[in-house]
């Protein structure tokens, strides 16, 4: 991945973190690595917790960033939530996996939140 996508995408978690934490979610761990897969934000409110994934995408010429979470992608997001919740999980709190797209257009930007995206699988 080139430097300015990687920076592209960082903006792209900086911009949903943000809107999370309005929201009242407090970030618990950015960039979960798990060997070669990672979870972009993992953040917690009122005993739930949220494995999210960010796309973040300049234009809509690629598709929807929201539907860039594959099969493939969700199945990678499960087993990186199994390990961390085998490290860090507490019996009482509630799991969910939720896709956040950022769409960037010159100075507008538009927030797409997900929540309940998709199930466990692995």
């Amino acid at each position: 991945m080139s430097a300015a996508r990687q920076r592209f995408g960082e903006l792209g978690e900086r911009i949903a973190e943000r809107w999370l934490r309005r929201q009242g979610w407090r970030v618990v761990q950015r960039r979960f690595r798990s060997g070669h897969r990672d979870i972009d934000l993992v953040v917690e409110r009122e005993g739930t917790v949220a494995f999210v994934e960010v796309k973040a995408r300049k234009g809509l010429a690629f598709g929807d960033p929201v539907e860039a979470v594959t099969w493939r992608k969700q199945r990678e997001l499960g087993r990186s939530a199994r390990v961390w919740i085998d490290r860090h999980g507490r019996e009482t709190d509630e799991y969910r996996f939720d896709v956040f797209g950022v769409l960037v257009e010159g100075e507008r930007v538009r927030v797409r939140h997900v929540p309940h995206a998709f199930d466990f699988a692995g």
